[in-house]
């Protein structure tokens, strides 16, 4: 980490370039005594001007990359390659490789800068094939030299180990083009970029997970591998599209506004200029199209971005993230017709903050706040520009080496932009908890809405009734509904609706409305479960366990029902959403907290002995529930008529 905020310190050192100082002689002064293989690159291609100057660019922009190597990145790599065999899940994988290997920790790395280390044969090999791609497919010629250099010529994408990864890339891939090359089409470079990710995503689907430890780049392998976060996919894609001349790279959120993460995703040029996002299992779209819920959406460019280090320059109170010399601001790319200008006065503030002073405008992540952008303080107060709306924010100051919070949260109206502030009233009310976590952001709850529970005197219910439809998600652990149905079935079943996977973790079934003991009987259903493991299959649906659940292996046509002895008249249903653990668990400890005059005030803890949580909380607040028994997901709320609204 010291060595890496070395580099970052040099990037404030070595940011002015101008005619008495050449970017040029910078880096290869940073360069050490690695300069003799940089001066062959440039020797290499002195009778070829583009070339030449691609050279330049690299180089120029070297000083700041960075990568890791060493036999450690081998025990990296060992999560990813497990996980794609799809043999075990990635908890397993992790206690697994833990017991085996130990932690993995990205101190057994070694960290090298790229201008001290990187191979003249690297470079030269890079900048040969990315212009052999440039020149000879249909669209590199909607494609300049300026959006070639920065979104096809760069030879790594992070800081994963420097590889030479073009060619084997390009063998692979460019003969699946050749029954679109001729087509009028293929001019545009969206047009060739839609066609091989679709294919590269419908020949195997990506293993999603985020529980991996925090590590680099995993480099060109996550092609083949497809497993990991949101990072290995866009990884993925880029190493593909820039091997095959398709101009691409990576957008991102700091934090996103509904969730406690980050996000990263690609994006894809086509010919005049308009960007389309990719991410897994979703269809391309145009960036203002893509509904991604975020204040700030940054870009990570090869390219120094020398006019915000330039603003920071002799700043001490940077936040370590806003140190990252390649980060652009590129919000206005995304939704440029409903952004706002933030103004904050002073008065808002819990304290005098000096003039010029870096303030930054952070987002929420579970009971801590993230910087997303800054500003300057001045006079009449700091401004934010180009904000997304629909997201709670407060604004903090970074001193030594600690975020410190200097106003209350706010929230801003999405078209509007007026900022309503949480200040807790004197007044309390009784506030009823069901979750701790946004239930549309992480549980699959809402793929109940459309099912139904139907009753039939046929095993294969080719004759049935509906005896009910489920029209709303489940808020709560424990729905139920009392039915006016008069006649009785053998069989009873849920069915999922389409697209749903026929999701649900349990269903109870009562002859009488006041019953405690559930009707009992054969369970039949469709076989087969989305990881063809036998962990989520139909039998859970009435297994009596909550916490294990039906995913059936295809989208739609699944489902699970109880054959009984004898016709049986339903009279009460419960039932309970597929779901990852964030309703209110009977037995488990919590806590409700409201954000008071900076900081986090309990309101006291409790144990559930249901479902549903009950607090006596003022009014106006902003809320975060905490489960000390189990789990990590906690997402910051309101309550809005009597229910939580998390934000």
């Amino acid at each position: 980490m010291i060595k890496l905020l070395n580099v970052i310190v040099m990037a404030f050192m070595f940011i002015s370039c101008s005619k008495d100082i050449d970017c040029l002689d910078i880096a290869l002064e940073n360069a050490g005594d690695n300069k003799g293989e940089l001066l062959k690159v440039l020797n290499h291609f002195k009778d070829d001007t583009l070339k030449l100057r691609a050279a330049r660019f690299l180089i120029e922009n070297m000083s700041y990359h960075y990568h890791y190597e060493d036999s450690g990145m081998d025990k990296y790599l060992q999560y990813f390659r497990i996980y794609s065999e799809k043999k075990r899940r990635p908890q397993l994988i992790i206690d697994s490789l833990r017991k085996t290997s130990g932690e993995f920790d990205m101190n057994c790395l070694t960290f090298r800068r790229d201008i001290e280390s990187v191979d003249s044969a690297l470079l030269v090999n890079n900048i040969d094939w990315a212009f052999k791609v440039w020149h000879e497919q249909p669209w590199g010629g909607n494609i300049s030299f300026d959006d070639f250099c920065e979104y096809i010529l760069p030879y790594s994408i992070g800081n994963e180990p420097l590889t030479l990864w073009r060619e084997n890339i390009y063998k692979e891939f460019n003969p699946l083009l050749d029954s679109i090359r001729s087509l009028p089409e293929a001019k545009d470079p969206f047009f060739a970029g839609k066609y091989i990710i679709d294919k590269w995503e419908t020949e195997q689907k990506f293993r999603w997970t985020g529980l991996f430890p925090q590590g680099p780049h995993i480099g060109p392998l996550t092609i083949k591998w497809k497993a990991g976060s949101c990072r290995e996919f866009t990884d993925g894609v880029i190493y593909i599209l820039r091997a095959l001349g398709i101009p691409c790279g990576t957008d991102k959120t700091l934090m996103r506004g509904d969730n406690n993460a980050s996000h990263f995703w690609a994006f894809v040029l086509d010919k005049d200029r308009n960007i389309y996002t990719i991410e897994p299992g979703k269809p391309f779209k145009k960036a203002k199209d893509s509904k991604i819920m975020t204040a700030k959406v940054h870009r990570t460019n090869f390219s120094i971005n020398r006019q915000w280090l330039t603003e920071m320059k002799g700043n001490v109170s940077v936040y370590p993230v806003f140190l990252n010399s390649f980060l652009r601001d590129v919000t206005y790319l995304y939704n440029d017709s409903t952004l706002h200008t933030l103004s904050i006065p002073p008065c808002k503030m819990y304290n005098k903050i000096k003039n010029n002073q870096i303030v930054y405008l952070c987002s929420s992540n579970r009971d801590r706040w993230i910087p997303v952008d800054f500003g300057f303080m001045k006079k009449d107060g700091v401004e934010f520009r180009e904000v997304a709306g629909g997201v709670v924010f407060t604004l903090g100051i970074w001193e030594d080496n600690k975020l410190s919070i200097i106003s209350d949260p706010f929230i801003m109206d999405k078209e509007t932009g007026k900022m309503n502030f949480y200040k807790p009233l004197n007044n309390n009310h009784v506030v009823n908890l069901y979750s701790k976590f946004s239930l549309f952001s992480s549980d699959p709850s809402y793929r109940m809405v459309g099912g139904v529970i139907e009753g039939s005197v046929k095993a294969d219910f080719s004759v049935s009734d509906t005896l009910y439809l489920i029209e709303r998600a489940p808020h709560r652990m424990l729905t139920t509904v009392f039915l006016n149905s008069v006649k009785s079935y053998k069989y009873v079943r849920y069915k999922g609706a389409k697209g749903s996977f026929s999701n649900i973790s349990e269903l109870s079934l009562y002859k009488d409305e006041n019953d405690t003991i559930l009707l009992k009987g054969k369970v039949i259903g469709t076989p087969g479960c989305w990881d063809n493991d036998g962990s989520h299959e139909y039998t859970n649906v009435f297994d009596g366990d909550l916490y294990t659940s039906f995913d059936y292996k295809y989208e739609d046509g699944g489902w699970a029902a109880l054959q009984f002895d004898k016709p049986q008249r339903i009279v009460k249903i419960v039932y309970s959403p597929r779901h990852r653990d964030n309703f209110i668990r009977s037995g488990d400890c919590y806590e409700l907290f409201f954000w008071k005059d900076g900081k986090w005030s309990p309101l006291g803890k409790k144990t559930a002995v249901t479902d549903e949580l009950k607090y006596n909380a003022p009014l106006g607040a902003l809320f975060l529930l905490r489960n000390y028994t189990r789990g990590k997901d906690e997402r910051i709320f309101e309550i809005r008529n009597n229910e939580q609204v998390f934000l």
